[in-house]
């Protein structure tokens, strides 16, 4: 299995909390005297990771492009799920929330954060023409990428029509929609699909929604990120399906 590394302190002592998977190595920079530093140290300490002190130049050359905030963590290449995870019964709990092609990695780390605080069941993205769980992904997850299930899949469409045979409903986000996000019932097993930046979601994908829904806006913001709109939908998936909540 190969490494990679993950940067900065949030993701760094979740991966350490977490323990589903234990870093190899914690890369310190030596300039960091800090009282975060120290609860790093001695997280690390009790759970047995060694811990190296690097110069800020070693941090840069080994995760380049990455804000490490003077920390790395090298752990084991995370392998993501495949088509066959999908294939349990859609019981009324499952949520699942679907990206057709988002390319920012930071977007893709910010929804995983989302999905993980409300529960959701995994999240789906495409193998090809999008961004996938690389370290700047990690590092906007804070820690959730190591704790919700992601499935990869080879064609998004088909895996939808799948899941949409086996029960869930298929509800996409798309601006023209004439019903809100919040005029419709997103209890029971669930599939909430968001498209990319600026495009949204392709022609294909929006045909296999069962239905389509937008997020009402008065102000004169055409769209919002396609982050805060994930964490818009799986908020209201979750508020509704909490016990005795009514829409």
């Amino acid at each position: 299995m190969s490494e990679h590394y993950i940067g900065g302190f949030h993701a760094v002592m979740a991966a350490l909390e977490d323990g589903a998977v234990k870093p190899f190595e914690i890369l310190l920079s030596d300039s960091r005297q800090d009282e975060r530093a120290r609860r790093m140290l001695a997280l690390a300490h009790a759970v047995s990771v060694p811990v190296r002190q690097v110069s800020k130049s070693e941090l840069d050359m080994r995760a380049p492009g990455l804000r490490h905030q003077g920390v790395l963590a090298q752990i084991p290449e995370r392998e993501l799920l495949g088509e066959d995870a999908l294939e349990a019964p859609a019981t009324p709990d499952r949520l699942f929330l679907a990206l057709d092609g988002v390319q920012d990695p930071h977007n893709l780390g910010a929804c995983l954060r989302t999905a993980e605080a409300v529960g959701a069941t995994a999240v789906i993205i495409p193998k090809d023409r999008a961004a996938s769980l690389t370290a700047v992904a990690m590092k906007a997850a804070a820690g959730s990428a190591e704790r919700v299930p992601v499935i990869s899949v080879t064609n998004l469409t088909r895996t939808l029509e799948l899941m949409k045979e086996r029960g869930y409903w298929l509800t996409g986000l798309a601006g023209e929609a004439e019903q809100t996000l919040y005029e419709v019932d997103l209890t029971g097993p669930l599939v909430l699909v968001m498209g990319a930046e600026g495009a949204g979601m392709r022609r294909l994908t929006r045909e296999t929604c069962d239905r389509l829904v937008k997020i009402p806006m008065l102000g004169k913001t055409e769209s919002l990120n396609v982050s805060v709109a994930a964490a818009v939908c799986l908020y209201e998936a979750f508020r509704q399906r909490q016990p005795g909540k009514r829409r």
